[in-house]
């Protein structure tokens, strides 16, 4: 029961201690939202090319917008993104 404890209040300061600031939440939040409307279009649109492309647009709008955030208020976290080797970076 201890362990499970420990491992509770360890694991939420890790949480508590990923959080961003307010302004960088907001940059992420539109980033998401933006790639969620791309992501709309895209469903709509018959399989093939043009739908993928979409789709990575998408993709691409989400990274940006999350890289942005972090560099408004970077604590020490690093995301894929920032490392160059998200799903749509090359390595």
């Amino acid at each position: 029961m201890k362990k499970l404890f420990v491992t509770l209040v360890a694991t939420s300061a890790l949480a508590l201690g990923a959080c961003q600031s307010k302004e960088a939440d907001k940059v992420e939040d539109a980033a998401e939202a933006q790639a969620d409307a791309i992501d709309d279009q895209a469903d709509a649109m018959p399989d093939g090319p043009a739908k993928e492309a979409m789709e990575q647009k998408a993709d691409v709008v989400e990274e940006k917008g999350e890289e942005k955030a972090n560099a408004m208020d970077d604590n020490g976290e690093i995301a894929p993104s920032e490392t160059g080797v998200g799903d749509t970076q090359k390595k």
